[in-house]
């Protein structure tokens, strides 16, 4: 069983929830392959998170980002506000999604299904680049 690990950087996004399925597979093709194995994708930053969700409908995103905004409103009276209003709900949004996502590998390609995708899930207006580790664990 090996091991092979690399950081994915981000580039800024606004708001929403953004299919990074490519960049994703792209950072997986630059690792050592693996034959059958595991994808843990994990995020470092508590106002973002990740989810797998449908990549085909484009109202999909639209219509996660607008659900989670009634459920993390940004006018609930937060004691946590000195970094903005958008920053206490990009909290509450990414501890809901969770930081990680784990995708079964086989010959060196993610087993996703037909409809599902990666997001990245960008809970802050002005949230900046982001940064992902990639850790594969498999038979080479």
């Amino acid at each position: 069983m090996a091991w092979f690990q690399t950081d994915l950087r981000l580039a800024a996004r606004r708001r929403g929830f953004h299919l990074i399925t490519p960049e994703i597979e792209a950072a997986l093709r630059e690792m050592p392959p693996v034959r059958i194995g595991l994808l843990h994708v994990f995020i470092q930053h508590t106002s973002a998170s990740l989810s797998i969700n449908e990549n085909a409908d484009p109202n999909v995103p639209l219509d996660l980002e607008m659900a989670f905004n009634e459920i993390a409103r940004e006018d609930f009276q937060y004691g946590h506000t000195a970094e903005g209003p958008d920053d206490m709900p990009a909290h509450v949004k990414a501890s809901m999604l969770g930081s990680a996502v784990t995708v079964p590998i086989t010959n060196g390609r993610l087993r996703l299904g037909t409809w599902q995708g990666i997001y990245l899930c960008e809970h802050r207006d002005q949230g900046g680049p982001r940064r992902l580790v990639l850790t594969a664990q498999g038979d080479a």
